[in-house]
């Protein structure tokens, strides 16, 4: 059984209350439940922290553990080269998401200090972002 990991960054805690119009109205629990039923023969473990370090942690655990990440480090896409550095690190493939279009937002989310590591970037699909990057893993 393949074993996946989406490690979520900060404010994603919040989805299903945080900017509906743009996020929606699940909580990322709810969604997380539905993935795993599409997705039965997969091992999906998730984590998220509004903390960097916490962040950067996860990702070097999983490296060697996990078949693939999946992850939206949101706002620290755009400003942790520490992250960005840690997804260089590891063997394993690692899927940039967001679930908004970044690049229909503010200059400053149009770069990324983790796409020039990523196995590739799914933008703007809302959180049928995470089940492509679930797809690109298979």
């Amino acid at each position: 059984m393949q074993k996946i990991i989406i490690i979520n960054g900060p404010n994603l805690n919040l989805l299903g209350t945080r900017e509906p119009d743009v996020y929606g109205n699940l909580t990322f629990t709810e969604f997380l439940d539905s993935l795993r039923e599409k997705f039965p023969n997969i091992s999906l473990d998730y984590f998220q922290s509004n903390i960097e370090g916490e962040i950067i942690d996860k990702i070097q655990e999983a490296g060697p553990v996990f078949d693939g990440i999946i992850l939206n480090a949101a706002a620290y896409t755009h400003t942790s080269v520490g992250i960005g550095d840690a997804v260089a690190a590891i063997e394993s493939p690692v899927v940039e998401v967001h679930i908004s279009n970044t690049f229909s937002r503010e200059e400053f989310r149009h770069s990324s200090f983790i796409a020039p590591n990523a196995k590739g970037v799914i933008v703007g699909f809302g959180l049928k972002s995470y089940e492509l990057a679930v797809h690109s893993l298979l």
